[in-house]
C-alpha cells in the first residue's frame, strides 16, 4: 500500500521530470516535503520502490524511474499530499542517553525540558515515540545505535525482557537492551567492547520507556 506521503514523493518525481527533465534527488525530496533528514527520504523512496511504483538505478543519484502513472488529485476528496502534516510528529529532544557508561541525570526531572523540536514521519518509528534522545557512545553499536543518533522512546514504565529500553539507574540515564532474570536485571550493551550493568538490591531503578526507532542526524 502506498501511504499518502509516498504519494506525495510520486507527485514531486512526475512534477520534476516534466518541468527539469530529471527526477529530484535525494536531498531535494527532503527540503521540499518538510522531512527532517534525507533517510526519511530514501525510506520512502525504498517503499515506492517495493511496491513497483518507480524504479532506482545504481550509482546514479538521480536514478530514478516512473513506472506508474503520476498521482492526479482526487475530485471527491483532498489531495493525498494533504495528509502528510497528519502523519507528521513534532517530537522535543531531552538531551542525551548514554549508550556507553550511564550518564548523570540529576533526577527524573531531567527528562522534562525540551532542547529542541524536531518534525518526522511517524513511518520512521514503531510505536510512535513521545521524545527524542540524542545517544552518546557506542555500546549499542550492534543494534545500529551510534553516537550522534537521535532514538525515540515511547514513554512507559514497562518492558519486556529483550526489549531496548531507556532506563534509570539511580538518577542516572542509560539504553540498553533489558534482560530480566529470576532473580536479577541486567542491561546489555550490544557491543563486546562494553560490560553488562547488573542492577544491584536497594538501588533506584526504573523503565523510563521503549526505543522505538531512530534518525540519523547528516554529519
Amino acid at each position: 500500500m502506498i501511504t499518502a506521503t509516498q504519494h506525495a514523493v510520486l507527485a514531486l518525481i512526475a512534477e520534476r521530470i516534466e518541468a527539469e527533465g530529471m527526477p529530484p534527488s535525494q536531498t531535494e525530496i527532503a527540503r521540499a516535503l518538510g522531512f527532517s533528514s534525507v533517510r526519511a527520504a530514501q525510506y520512502h523512496l525504498e517503499a515506492l520502490e517495493a511496491a513497483g511504483a518507480i524504479e532506482r538505478i545504481p550509482g546514479r543519484a538521480r536514478g530514478i524511474r516512473l513506472l506508474v502513472a503520476p498521482p492526479t488529485p482526487r475530485q471527491d476528496g483532498p489531495d493525498p499530499a494533504d495528509d502528510i502534516a497528519s502523519q507528521a510528529l513534532r517530537l522535543p529532544v531531552l538531551g542525551h542517553v548514554a549508550a556507553g557508561l550511564p550518564i548523570g541525570a540529576g533526577a527524573p526531572e531531567a527528562l522534562a525540558a525540551a532542547e529542541d523540536h524536531v518534525v518526522l514521519d511517524r513511518v520512521l518509528f514503531s510505536p510512535a515515540p513521545d521524545y527524542l534522545l540524542k545517544v552518546k557512545g557506542d555500546s549499542m553499536r550492534d543494534e545500529g545505535i551510534f553516537d550522534g543518533d537521535l532514538i525515540g522512546v515511547h514513554r512507559t514504565p514497562q518492558a519486556r525482557s529483550g526489549e531496548i529500553v531507556v532506563a534509570r539507574i539511580d538518577d542516572e540515564i542509560t539504553v540498553k537492551l533489558l534482560r530480566i532474570g529470576k532473580d536479577r536485571i541486567r542491561l546489555l550493551p550490544r557491543n563486546p567492547d562494553f560490560a553488562p550493568i547488573e542492577v544491584q538490591p536497594g538501588q533506584d531503578f526504573a523503565i523510563e520507556g521503549l526505543y522505538c526507532g531512530l534518525v540519523r542526524p547528516n554529519r
